[in-house]
C-alpha cells in the first residue's frame, strides 16, 4: 500500500474518527481506524461496534493499493502536527509498518491486520428518504441539551425521531426529554416518508452534529430494524437505535397556559445568568417574582449570599415561579429570534417557551418545587 494525501483531509477525517473511537476498549483493533486505498480513493473507517463512522477521501495519489490498520488516537496526533496543506506520503513497509513521510519528518507506525477489523455488510436499501443538512442539523441541536444522563431510563438518553402530520402536512419531529425539561422540533417535509420512529443514541447525535456543522447539502437517511444510516456526500454514519418505548411526549405540552410573558431574549438570557452567579452548585432555583411589566429575577444562597434583578416586560398578571437557571439558559441559547415568549398557568406547573422566530420550535421546562 503506497499513496500520497494532503495533511489537511486527512487530519479532517481522522478528527472525525476520534468521535467514534472508545478510549478505553477492549479489543486492540477497535482503537484503530482502518485504512482502505483503491483505485484514487482513501476509505477510513472508525467503529465502537455500536456506531460505524466512514469517509471517503478523493482524488488522491495512489502508488500502490491496500488495506491495514493503526491506532486512530497515535496516528491522528502525528498527522495534525504536521505542517497544514502539506503533501504525505504514506506506504506500508517491508516490516508491516505504517512508514509517514512529510517534509522532513520520518514515523514507522504499528499496525494490525485489515482482516480482524470488524465490518458489518447491512442492507439498506429500504425506507430511504434526503433531508437538507441545514434542517436535520437544526432538529438535532433544538433538541439534543434536554437528552437525559439518567442510565437507568435508556429509552430518554436520545433524540426521539419521528414523522406526525399537522393541518395536513407532513413533518419530520425530534423531541428529547429528561424529564425535567423537553424539547421539541419539526422540519416540515414535502411528502410522506416510509420512516419508523427512532431513538437516537446521543454518542451518535453529538458525531452526527459534527459532520453536519461542516456539510451544506443533502443527507440520505436509511433505517433497518435496529440501525440507521446517515449518508453525506463523503461521509457514512451507521448506528445502532436505542431499544425501547419514547413516552407520548403530546400530553405533556402544556394546553391551557394563557399568562404570556414576553421579553427581549439577550436581557433576559443575560440577567438569568447573572443572579444565577450567586448559586455555587446551580441547584438553587431562579426566583420569578412577577407583577405587570415587571419582572423580579433573584437568587438566594444561604452559604453565598443572593442577587436581585429586575427587568421591563409585557406581562399582565401577578405570578412567583421558579426555574433551575441552567435549564432556563440551555433553552434561551436555542432561540433564533430577538424575543422570547413564555407561557405560564400556576407557580406549580410546567412552563410553555417559545421562539417567536422560528415556530417549528418549543420547549417546556418545569419549575423547581419550594
Amino acid at each position: 500500500m503506497k499513496f500520497s494525501v494532503n495533511q489537511q483531509d486527512l487530519q479532517q477525517a481522522l478528527n472525525y474518527c476520534q468521535g467514534v473511537i472508545e478510549k478505553r476498549s477492549t479489543l486492540p483493533i477497535l482503537s484503530n481506524v482502518l485504512l482502505d486505498v483503491q483505485k484514487t480513493k482513501l476509505t477510513i473507517t472508525a467503529t465502537d461496534l455500536d456506531l460505524i463512522f466512514i469517509h471517503r477521501i478523493n482524488n488522491i495519489e495512489v502508488f500502490e493499493e491496500g488495506k491495514i490498520t493503526t491506532i486512530s488516537s497515535l496516528f491522528y496526533d502525528i498527522i495534525r502536527k504536521f505542517t497544514s496543506g502539506m503533501k504525505i506520503n504514506v506506504n506500508l513497509n517491508d516490516t508491516n509498518k505504517l512508514h509517514l513521510e512529510s517534509e522532513k519528518s520520518y514515523f514507522n507506525l504499528n499496525c494490525l491486520s485489515a482482516s480482524e477489523f470488524p465490518l458489518t455488510d447491512e442492507n439498506f436499501t429500504n425506507n430511504e428518504f434526503r433531508i437538507k443538512s441545514k434542517d436535520l442539523l437544526k432538529l438535532l441541536n433544538k433538541c439534543k441539551f434536554s437528552i437525559s444522563n439518567d442510565e437507568t431510563r435508556h429509552y430518554l438518553s436520545g433524540i426521539y425521531l419521528h414523522q406526525n402530520e399537522v393541518d395536513d402536512k407532513i413533518y419530520l419531529t425530534a423531541v428529547a426529554t429528561d424529564s425535567h425539561r423537553m424539547s421539541i422540533s419539526k422540519t416540515r417535509l414535502e411528502d410522506k416518508i416510509d420512516f419508523e420512529p427512532v431513538i437516537l443514541p446521543k454518542k451518535t447525535i453529538f458525531q452526527l452534529c459534527s459532520l453536519l456543522d461542516n456539510y451544506d447539502g443533502e443527507v440520505k437517511i436509511s433505517n433497518v430494524k435496529s440501525k440507521i444510516k446517515f449518508e453525506l456526500s463523503d461521509s457514512i454514519l451507521i448506528s445502532k437505535l436505542i431499544d425501547g418505548k419514547f413516552p407520548n411526549y403530546i400530553q405533556v405540552i402544556p394546553k391551557n397556559n394563557q399568562k404570556k410573558l414576553e421579553l427581549g431574549l439577550k436581557p433576559f438570557l443575560n440577567s438569568v445568568d447573572r443572579v444565577a452567579s450567586v448559586s455555587l452548585d446551580k441547584k438553587d432555583g431562579v426566583k420569578f417574582n412577577l407583577t405587570k411589566d415587571t419582572l423580579n429575577l433573584s437568587v438566594n444562597n444561604s452559604n453565598s449570599g443572593d442577587g436581585k434583578e429586575t427587568l421591563s416586560v409585557k406581562f399582565d398578571s401577578d405570578l412567583e415561579i421558579s426555574f433551575n437557571s441552567r435549564y432556563l439558559i440551555d433553552v434561551a441559547s436555542q432561540i433564533d429570534g430577538e424575543m422570547i415568549e413564555l407561557y405560564f398557568n400556576d407557580t406549580g406547573s410546567p412552563v410553555l417557551i417559545k421562539d417567536p422566530g422560528d415556530f417549528d420550535s418549543i420547549f417546556v421546562v418545569m419549575p423547581m418545587k419550594g
